[in-house]
């Protein structure tokens, strides 16, 4: 399957035994082949981005997202799943043509505040708030990971980070809530937040899937916030998460968990690496046994 993103063409499948930036043992294919986990998280990631005006003034005056924010948000997820499930060489063309959009992205916030997408600064928060986001969401919704999993998930996420331009990459929920600390003075309450959270809860995104699952979703994802910034951010308690739609995620996630779907990125990317298409819905044991027979073929200094 090949997927389009801002010209470049994304195809799972091949070239045959060219390996990704992450390995396909990192926690990081448990979790990105998980729709309600990237979902949720996405959500939740936007929303801490946003709470800076800098990153918000920049995604609302320099992107299609005020008249197209569900394709806008779509186009980033293709984007996170090629740098985790895509060959190298299509992750870097992808990542190298975000970064020259990004290069363009400069301008003022409405208190005069001066912004450019590429400041270490900003990529640093953004990239740390989808990486915990995503981590967090699969945790809380699908299944726990333990301190080595959470670890290795960050570690893992490197090669992709530092080809964005990422100076700090995240090696731990501590380093996540120590940039928090140092920003969260910086957030506020704004209109764009909301509207955001009710273009989700409008279920515009997925016509199929039923309005209260968008609705609990969105809930599901500000209870990833922490008390403080949802505080700062003025999001009170209609969107609190149910105890009854905190199960119905919980079951959703775990069966979404289960579904082997073959045009799946993460079961093109195992095919494409000589592995079972189910390889990241197998236990870390089940995986290491398989490995000892079939290894992948691990990154050359060419394609890392």
């Amino acid at each position: 399957m090949a997927t389009d993103y801002t010209g470049y063409q994304i195809d799972y499948l091949r070239p045959i035994g060219e390996a990704s930036l992450v390995p396909p043992t990192s926690p990081q294919w448990r979790v990105f082949k998980n729709p309600v986990a990237i979902a949720i998280g996405g959500v939740a990631a936007v929303l801490l981005e946003f709470a800076d005006a800098r990153i918000r003034s920049g995604v609302w005056d320099h992107s299609t997202y005020k008249v197209d924010p569900i394709g806008r948000s779509k186009r980033t997820g293709i984007a996170a799943m090629a740098g985790v499930f895509g060959p190298a060489s299509a992750a870097r063309r992808i990542i190298g043509g975000v970064n020259r959009m990004h290069r363009k992205v400069v301008g003022e916030t409405p208190r005069g505040e001066a912004y450019r997408a590429l400041d270490p600064e900003l990529l640093d928060w953004v990239s740390a708030t989808a990486g915990y986001g995503f981590l967090e969401a699969y945790h809380r919704f699908v299944r726990p990971m333990s301190p080595a999993e959470r670890t290795a998930y960050y570690r893992d996420s490197e090669a992709v980070t530092r080809l964005y331009g990422v100076e700090h990459p995240l090696t731990s929920d501590g380093d996540f809530f120590a940039m928090l600390d140092r920003l969260s003075p910086r957030f506020e309450a704004h209109p764009i937040n909301r509207e955001f959270l009710d273009i989700i809860q409008s279920g515009k995104a997925a016509p199929a899937v039923p309005k209260f699952l968008h609705r609990a979703l969105a809930r599901a994802a500000v209870s990833l916030l922490p008390d403080a910034v949802r505080q700062r951010l003025e999001l009170g308690a209609e969107f609190d998460l149910s105890a009854a739609d905190r199960l119905m995620l919980r079951i959703a996630g775990r069966l979404a968990d289960t579904v082997r779907d073959r045009n799946s990125p993460a079961c093109q990317a195992a095919r494409r690496l000589g592995l079972p298409g189910d390889f990241a819905w197998r236990s870390p044991a089940a995986q290491a046994r398989l490995l000892g027979e079939n290894p992948p073929r691990a990154p050359t200094a060419a394609t890392t």
